[in-house]
C-alpha cells in the first residue's frame, strides 16, 4: 500500500495535472493543423495530426520530471532513460511504416500508425509511473480516433481525384494547358501530382 501511495503524492498528482494540460493543448493544436490537411483532401488529417502532436508532447514533457519517476524513489538506472525512450520511438516508427499503405492517391493505415505511436508513449508514461497522464492520453487518443472521424466528415473540405488522360502521339500536354482545362471545370491541378508517361 505504501508503494501505491508513493505514486499519488500531491507533487506527483500536480505533475500529472500539468502534463495532462500539455496533452490537451497538443491535441487541440494538432487538430487545428490537421484540419488544413483535411480541407485540402490529404490522407493525413485531423486525427493523425492530433495523435502525433499529443504523443510527441507526452514523450517530451515527462522528461522534465525525472526526479518523480518511479514514484520518486532513488532507483539506480544503468542506462540513460531518455535514450531508452528514443529506441522505443524508433522501433515503433518501423512498425508504423508497415501498417501504412498507398494505392494511387489513397493512403490507408495512417490513423492506425499514429495510434500505435501514441500507445508507445502511453507505455513509456506508465513505465515511469505517471499513471494519471497515461490514462488521460489513452482516453484522448480513443476520443480523437472515434469522434474526430465524424467531425472531419461534417467540416467542409475538398476531395482528391486520380485522373488518367490519354493524348494522341505528337501532342504532349503542358501543365498550364491541363491546369486551365481543369480549372474551367471546377478542379485544381496540383503540379507535384502530375506524371506524364509515354508508351509505344
Amino acid at each position: 500500500m505504501d508503494l501505491f501511495q508513493r505514486y499519488w503524492t500531491p507533487e506527483i498528482f500536480a505533475a500529472n495535472a500539468s502534463m495532462g494540460a500539455h496533452l490537451i493543448a497538443a491535441l487541440i493544436l494538432g487538430i487545428l493543423v490537421g484540419y488544413e490537411r483535411t480541407y485540402k483532401g490529404r490522407a493525413a488529417g485531423m486525427r493523425v495530426y492530433g495523435l502525433v502532436c499529443m504523443a510527441s508532447a507526452a514523450l517530451t514533457v515527462f522528461v522534465g520530471y525525472t526526479r518523480l519517476w518511479y514514484g520518486g524513489s532513488p532507483i539506480e538506472a544503468s542506462v540513460d532513460p531518455t535514450r531508452l525512450v528514443q529506441g522505443i520511438v524508433s522501433g515503433i516508427g518501423f512498425l508504423c511504416a508497415g501498417v501504412s499503405m498507398k494505392d494511387g492517391f489513397t493512403i490507408s493505415g495512417l490513423t492506425t500508425a499514429a495510434s500505435i505511436w501514441a500507445v508507445a508513449a502511453i507505455g513509456v508514461l506508465l513505465g515511469v509511473g505517471f499513471y494519471g497522464v497515461a490514462v488521460l492520453l489513452a482516453v484522448l487518443c480513443m476520443l480523437s480516433m472515434s469522434l474526430l472521424r465524424d467531425v472531419e466528415a461534417k467540416l467542409p473540405g475538398r476531395t482528391t481525384l486520380d485522373v488518367s488522360l490519354t493524348f494522341r502521339a505528337g501532342t504532349p500536354p503542358s501543365f498550364e494547358r491541363l491546369a486551365a482545362a481543369a480549372e474551367a471545370r471546377g478542379y485544381q491541378l496540383l503540379r507535384e501530382s502530375l506524371t506524364i508517361t509515354f508508351a509505344d
